[in-house]
């Protein structure tokens, strides 16, 4: 068998896995520890998000006539993608909080939603809360005038009921000296 017919299936799973993804980012984790690489491993696989090292030139070939042909330039060294068709902020963000810990693991690049960032852009995009905490703020902030709405008519209507319950006493005696 050729060594062409060999890389065909790996460069598929590459391209199947890229295809339909709301981001991709490209790191080199030349230094991490067992440990680190698996910790790494499951944070991201909870957030739904696929974790692969693959040589260079098969990720090139899959990225070639695709959104993620800008990060081609970047595959020297020792690569691995982080993939994510969900959430497109989750891959830079947990890589982003990761490499705080762990110094060794560098962010090259990525694409985010159709668009190429490097490793600063990449950084900026970590920065971005998730859909779901974008979500939870906006119905806060939503459900917070309504909330302390209904927190003054409840203190209204208390105040009310014993200022008029006094003002009622006080209606039949004024008329009873009358």
């Amino acid at each position: 068998m050729a060594k062409v017919e060999l890389k065909q299936p790996v460069v598929q799973e590459i391209a199947e896995h890229i295809k339909d993804a709301q981001s991709v980012v490209l790191v080199d984790y030349r230094g991490l520890t067992v440990d680190e690489d698996t910790q790494l491993r499951k944070q991201l696989r909870e957030a739904g998000v696929v974790y692969k090292v693959y040589k260079n030139t098969l990720m090139n070939f899959a990225f070639q006539g695709t959104d993620f042909e800008e990060m081609c330039p970047m595959l020297k060294g020792p690569s691995a993608i982080a993939v994510s068709k969900d959430d497109a902020t989750a891959p830079a963000r947990i890589l982003a909080k990761f490499s705080k810990t762990a110094p060794a693991l560098e962010l090259k690049a990525g694409v985010v939603e159709g668009t190429f960032y490097d490793a600063d852009g990449i950084k900026v995009i970590a920065s971005i809360p998730s859909r779901d905490e974008l979500l939870a703020k906006f119905l806060g902030s939503i459900q917070s005038p309504i909330t302390n709405f209904a927190r003054v008519l409840n203190q209204i209507a208390e105040q009310g009921g014993e200022a008029g319950g006094a003002a009622e006493e006080a209606a039949p005696a004024a008329e009873a000296e009358a």
